[in-house]
C-alpha cells in the first residue's frame, strides 16, 4: 500500500491524523502490536503487518 505524503484523515471528533506518520509509526513498533492488531492491518493491506 502506498500513502500519499500528503494524505490525511479527519476522525470522527475532528482530529486531523496524518496517514503517513500513523503507519510509519505503526510499522516501526510492529513488535509490540498485538497479533490482533497486526491480523486487521495485514487484512488492509499492509504487507508488513502480514506475519
Amino acid at each position: 500500500m502506498t500513502v500519499p505524503r500528503t494524505h490525511a484523515e479527519t476522525l470522527e471528533d475532528g482530529t486531523e491524523v496524518k496517514l503517513v506518520v500513523f503507519l510509519s509509526n505503526t510499522k516501526s513498533r510492529r513488535a509490540k502490536l498485538t497479533a490482533d492488531k497486526l491480523a486487521a492491518l495485514a487484512d488492509l493491506g499492509l504487507e508488513w503487518a502480514a506475519a
